[in-house]
């Protein structure tokens, strides 16, 4: 079932990514390829399988703290590695889950498959748990839920 993103990320919704699960410290992320997210093999671009792997996987870092993303820390990602194993074409299925967390980093995996099921790329990341994320002049930015 499509769910909603609770927070507003620009660019997620730009590339037409969509929430299909959450909770237990897993989550899926769906795309239907457009043009747009073409490379010049008319096959997904690294880019956009890359951009999956790390939104199943940060949704996966903070299903941890619940059902209700609304109410869970945000995320940044420390560290991410990606092996592309063969060309994604289609609607693509981004399985991201928590493998590990302590109180500050959670430390996750994740897949991205095409519609036959067959593995596209995989991928492991660090997040660090962040409730306000310093940037210029010392201000801090929050989350930005959806309204």
């Amino acid at each position: 079932m499509k769910l909603q993103f609770p927070l507003h990320i620009p660019f997620v919704e730009q590339l037409g990514l969509e929430l299909w699960g959450f909770g237990e410290g897993r989550a899926e992320i769906r795309v239907d390829l457009k043009e747009a997210h073409l490379n010049s093999w008319e096959v997904a671009h690294g880019g956009v399988l890359m951009t999956l792997l790390d939104v199943a996987m940060a949704h996966a870092a903070r299903a941890q703290h619940g059902h209700d993303l609304g109410k869970s820390p945000g995320v940044a990602t420390v560290e991410m590695k990606t092996t592309f194993m063969r060309p994604a074409e289609g609607e693509l299925r981004a399985l991201g889950q928590t493998l590990h967390r302590t109180a500050t980093l959670a430390f996750c995996e994740g897949r991205v498959l095409d519609g036959t099921g067959a593995l596209c790329a995989h991928g492991t990341a660090t997040f660090k748990y962040l409730r306000a994320l310093p940037s210029r002049n010392r201000t801090l930015k929050t989350l930005q839920e959806k309204t």
